[in-house]
């Protein structure tokens, strides 16, 4: 099979992006995890396949694979570099469109010069809603984590997210304590791990540890998740800078039952085609 595909970042979170609409597509879980292999492979953080939708009204279907073959359900990042690819594919003329994910539908829009903007939809903090073990919902839990507890907030944004409060993003231990809490019982489909940093109420830094990918340079929903968790906690205002190792990405929320609306770049490094 001969793959055809675009390389691409978002804030130096790196995907693979293949169009699925006008090339048949199936790979293993295998393949996946030696195309996401960075000596052997084409080597991600993330393969994005690109499909026609499956209803009405939409204009194509989003999915998702970690470098580890495991497909999960969102990807802030990859949704700028999804909305950049098809409109550099000419798959679609549209500047807004509809896209079809696992957990819900989102609607990037591509604004020019690299730069999009992502309707996220509505964050869900329920316990059940990622999911968390716990009694009740609450702005923050007790977690314990290598003999100790580490304070987070937990949000849903179509993937699963726990932020804690760090002094330092730079000093954090988030080699030790990311894997940890990704794989804590306490999520049972594990979760992204955030150590957010508050500079002041209008910008943080923020590091991820990713459910399945390890350490990545940006993570978008993470972002949002780790905007949304600091404004409702009353720490940040409603319009957040968030500046991470890639670089800054623009995180909105005007509060609960709204959505997030997250705005940054997209940028294709290259193309090629691979055979498998």
């Amino acid at each position: 099979m001969k793959l055809k595909f675009s390389k691409m970042h978002g804030l130096g979170n790196d995907f693979m992006v293949v169009d699925g609409v006008r090339q048949s597509v199936s790979l293993s879980t295998e393949q996946i995890r030696l195309l996401g292999n960075r000596q052997l492979g084409i080597g991600f953080d993330q393969l994005l396949l690109v499909e026609a939708p499956r209803e009405a009204g939409h204009d194509f279907r989003y999915r998702i694979f970690n470098n580890d073959g495991g497909e999960v359900e969102q990807c802030g990042n990859g949704a700028r570099c999804f909305a950049k690819f098809v409109r550099d594919e000419r798959l679609t003329d549209k500047s807004r469109i509809s896209v079809e994910t696992a957990r819900g539908v989102i609607s990037p829009e591509y604004l020019g010069d690299g730069q999009v903007r992502v309707d996220m939809g509505v964050p869900r903090f329920a316990p059940a809603d990622l999911p968390f073990l716990a009694d009740a919902e609450a702005l923050t839990y007790a977690l314990p984590v290598a003999g100790g507890d580490v304070e987070i907030g937990i949000a849903s944004m179509g993937n699963p997210h726990a932020v804690q409060l760090v002094d330092d993003v730079d000093a954090a231990p988030v080699a030790e304590i990311g894997p940890l809490i990704e794989n804590h019982p306490a999520f049972p489909q594990r979760v992204n791990a955030g150590f957010m940093q508050i500079l002041n109420r209008g910008e943080i830094r923020l590091r991820v540890y990713e459910r399945g990918a390890g350490e990545t340079l940006a993570c978008g929903t993470g972002a949002c998740a780790a905007a949304v968790c600091g404004i409702r906690q009353g720490l940040l205002d409603a319009r957040v800078i968030v500046r991470a190792r890639g670089g800054d990405i623009l995180i909105e929320w005007a509060g609960e039952g709204r959505p997030v609306i997250m705005t940054g770049p997209a940028v294709t490094v290259f193309r090629g085609e691979i055979e498998l």
